[in-house]
């Protein structure tokens, strides 16, 4: 009876005790279990749809796709983060592209008997050109139609390379007649470009006696190196001072030691319209515009190179508007004819050839000569080496006696350097290895 009690104890205090257990154990699973089933509600709430995921693969793929070669250095992320910074600023780069797109502005002024030698330094300068060329052309009446008829003989593949417009003879202040005959016939007429091309913002000017040895798209990066005041840049007039003609005979101020020449000249137009220069007529200062008339009726008894005189007057009460470029720039007679005088040029070669004192048409100088001759009959598409620079090289040799053919390199440095990377691009860059 007591073995019968005893298990019936037990039995029933293991039944209590299961009871417990199953109840107590319920109670603590369910919030576990309701965690279970909350997350799993909520992942397929969350699941993405068809195109959503196809997002997440790509952004996944594309995050393990490296963007960028590596090269080692320090800068690949750098590079990465200018990247993205210029896919979130879509309006700059299209800014400096559109900039960059811009063409280059040549203005020249033609009278007389100025249109062959016109037209041969047009030539020049979109022989070797990498950006398009626009030319402003000021030239009296008769030469206008005969420019048009030169220009649409040229080749089309040479035509694509250039715009160009004709403008008539003009002066917008004082009498026109006087500004016409100072210096030159119509040279006056350079003065006036920053209140004619007011839709232009940058130029260079050139006298119709320069001719290009190099791209002309490396004098045009000299406004890169013009600081916030400069507005224009000229070479020196000479490089010894006492053999310059303005620091032996000038009668009138002029920029610095020797004066400078105007006969290649760089113009930031824009600035030149919004700056107010000094000079010693009116303590206030003058506008461009406003000066010129004034400061010719003062000094047009004193001046012997009309309009460049007055430049240099202008600079020189405005020094810090002028940048100067080395003479290579604007290689003259005169930096040979009384010994070699441009270091530069001896060093890099003539970049631009200025023949002025009529050295193109006579045979002062032959040097001049020959190079002006080997541009104006060198056929358009012809072989650079074979018809421009082979004849200039063997002509030489008969100039090699005289006072600036007696330094052949000077002539034949930059120019040869220029055809064989006209050479090198056209040719050399274009034909692809074989595999």
């Amino acid at each position: 009876m007591r073995i019968h009690c005893r298990v019936l104890v037990l039995a029933l205090c293991l039944g209590v005790f299961l009871v417990l257990y199953f109840l107590g154990g319920n109670g603590a699973d369910e919030p576990l279990l309701k965690q279970v089933v909350i997350v799993k509600q909520e992942k397929r709430n969350s699941s993405p749809s068809p195109s959503e995921l196809g997002r997440n693969v790509a952004v996944k793929f594309a995050a393990k796709k490296p963007k960028y070669t590596v090269h080692n250095d320090d800068n690949a992320v750098i590079k990465a983060e200018g990247a993205k910074s210029k896919q979130r600023n879509t309006g700059r780069p299209v800014t400096k592209r559109a900039r960059a797109e811009e063409g280059m502005h040549l203005a020249v002024v033609a009278c007389g008997n100025r249109l062959d030698e016109t037209l041969t330094m047009v030539k020049s300068a979109l022989l070797f050109s990498r950006k398009k060329i626009t030319f402003h052309i000021f030239a009296e009446d008769p030469l206008a139609p005969l420019f048009k008829e030169r220009l649409k003989q040229w080749p089309r593949s040479v035509a694509a390379k250039f715009h160009y417009t004709i403008y008539p003879i003009t002066f917008s202040v004082g009498d026109a007649e006087e500004w016409k005959k100072l210096f030159k016939p119509c040279a006056a007429q350079r003065l006036f470009l920053p209140v004619i091309l007011k839709d232009v913002d940058s130029l260079l000017y050139v006298d119709t006696d320069v001719l290009f040895l190099r791209p002309i798209d490396d004098v045009w990066s000299f406004f890169t190196a013009f600081n916030s005041s400069q507005l224009a840049a000229m070479a020196p007039e000479h490089e010894v001072p006492k053999i310059g003609w303005y620091s032996r005979f000038a009668r009138h101020p002029f920029y610095g030691v020797t004066g400078v020449n105007s006969g290649v000249m760089l113009m930031n137009l824009t600035r030149i319209r919004s700056t107010m220069f000094k000079n010693s007529m009116i303590p206030g200062g003058l506008s461009w515009e406003d000066l010129l008339n004034p400061l010719y009726q003062k000094y047009k008894n004193h001046i012997t190179w009309g309009d460049q005189d007055l430049l240099n007057i202008i600079f020189h009460y405005n020094p810090e508007c002028l940048f100067i470029f080395p003479c290579q720039w604007n290689y003259r007679p005169d930096h040979c004819m009384y010994g070699s005088n441009c270091k530069g040029a001896e060093e890099e070669g003539v970049s631009i050839l200025h023949g002025n004192r009529g050295v193109y048409h006579d045979d002062k100088q032959p040097a001049f000569k020959v190079v002006y001759d080997a541009i104006s009959e060198f056929p358009f598409e012809d072989n650079l080496f074979q018809s421009l620079f082979y004849p200039i090289q063997t002509k030489f040799l008969d100039t090699v006696n005289t006072l600036c053919g007696r330094i052949p390199q000077v002539f034949l440095k930059q120019i040869e350097k220029t055809m064989r990377k006209v050479y090198e691009d056209k040719v050399i860059r274009h034909v692809r290895p074989r595999m």
